[in-house]
């Protein structure tokens, strides 16, 4: 008994497979493409722990391919070679059964790494399977993730690790042997963070922490021995998320001392310096916007400058941005207004573009009436000239509400003097 429990009772078939209906349940986007043995290569996108390379271990025994895998951690370019060549001879050019080779932590692989793949996965000579908990669009070379196609995989719901629970108890031999009350399952559940891995990992410390036949599992119990045994920061799970929360919240809220301290919190973790960069990019337009667009700017900087230097010096650059965003004028108008005008589009459709404003590039557009009355605002005082730029029917709709901060106070003052009335500037 020496492999973990989640080893023990990893899924060999689809059957036994537990979650991620979506993807391979009775109408799954993937189940027909594992039936028939057409697979396409493929990039699976998850949290620890949802089964990326259980599902890549089925696919290869449903569809009868042979199977490599490579860890992103620990191969270079000339393990990448290495194995392509066996795949090329195990599975000849252009057949539907070419070899799999699944990559796990796919991102991880530098761009000379992944265009290493190109020919192989272009030609035929192998399915790549990659599996990664990072955004692939981010991650992953354009022109590998042009080949590919992204599947994401989510999180175990409530049920679905109650459903691993139980398969754990029915399956493996060594729980078998035990009498196991599942009295409570509310804390388990929690600890977890939605990682069956991880959920499997603390249910088996529960069981050996208990020399006798007869175990019972309250959350009580749960607490009192896996608490303890809490990393302060999981950089995979739960607590990765509420931490970044927290982090992001305390900038909204103006709070640069809360804000530096749950950034050391993820950079004593070792969190991904491009991940919290990535996130205060976000913020610097969701939560700043115009009342300072300079936060963009610097936010965009202190991406560009991390992910050149990296640990340790990274941490001065981004608690310089994280403080500055913490302490500028805030403002959500651009974000709220993109999320009005596209809930308009979905109510309203496809528009007509007024006459005035649509391309004329022909002869026959500009016979049709294609810019008819346009007026050119540079020809005008100010230039400006009060004019109809919506579709008819939602004209005078107002999508942009500005903040109340002195920039966007002059931009409010600026559109007043020139709309006057149409809008609710």
């Amino acid at each position: 008994m020496n492999e973990p429990l989640a080893e023990r009772i990893r899924p060999k078939t689809l059957e036994d497979y537990v979650s991620q209906n979506h993807l391979v349940g009775k109408n799954g986007s993937l189940t027909h493409q594992i039936e028939t043995g057409v697979i396409p290569s493929l990039i699976f996108w998850g949290p620890p722990g949802t089964g990326k390379t259980t599902l890549a271990n089925i696919i290869a025994v449903e569809s009868q391919r042979p199977f490599y895998t490579l860890s992103a951690i620990n191969s270079g370019v000339k393990d990448i070679r290495e194995v392509i060549e066996k795949a090329k001879q195990s599975g000849g050019l252009f057949t539907t059964k070419n070899p799999i080779l699944f990559i796990d932590e796919i991102h991880r692989f530098s761009k000379s790494q992944q265009d290493s793949l190109l020919g192989a996965v272009e030609k035929g000579w192998v399915t790549l399977i990659g599996a990664t908990t990072e955004n692939p669009s981010f991650e992953v070379i354009p022109a590998l993730l042009s080949r590919c196609q992204v599947y994401i995989l989510n999180s175990f719901s409530k049920e679905d690790l109650e459903a691993l629970l139980q398969r754990a108890m029915n399956t493996d031999q060594f729980l078998k042997s035990k009498k196991i009350q599942l009295k409570e399952t509310e804390a388990l559940l929690r600890l977890s963070g939605g990682d069956g891995r991880k959920l499997l990992n603390i249910f088996e410390l529960l069981i050996n922490a208990d020399s006798g036949d007869e175990i019972i599992i309250t959350d009580e119990i749960v607490m009192q021995k896996v608490q303890k045994n809490t990393v302060l920061y999981d950089k995979t799970g739960e607590q990765h998320y509420d931490i970044v929360s927290a982090f992001i919240k305390s900038i909204r809220g103006s709070d640069p001392n809360a804000a530096v301290y749950w950034l050391a919190r993820m950079i004593e973790g070792g969190e991904d310096v491009k991940f919290i960069a990535r996130r205060m990019l976000i913020l610097a337009s969701e939560d700043i916007g115009n009342a300072n667009p300079t936060a963009l700017v610097i936010a965009n900087a202190t991406f560009q400058a991390v992910t050149t230097i990296g640990y340790p010096e990274a941490r001065i650059i981004l608690s310089q941005c994280a403080t500055y965003l913490a302490c500028s004028a805030k403002s959500n108008a651009s974000y709220m207004a993109i999320n009005k005008a596209q809930q308009q589009v979905k109510e309203t459709g496809d528009l007509p573009v007024p006459l005035p404003i649509r391309n004329a590039p022909t002869k026959l557009m500009k016979d049709l009436g294609y810019g008819d009355g346009y007026a050119y605002a540079h020809d005008f005082e100010n230039n400006f000239k009060i004019a109809e730029f919506l579709p008819e029917e939602i004209s005078g709709t107002t999508f942009y509400k500005l903040g109340n901060n002195a920039r966007e106070n002059n931009m409010k003052e600026f559109l007043k003097k020139r709309w006057k009335n149409k809008y609710e500037f």
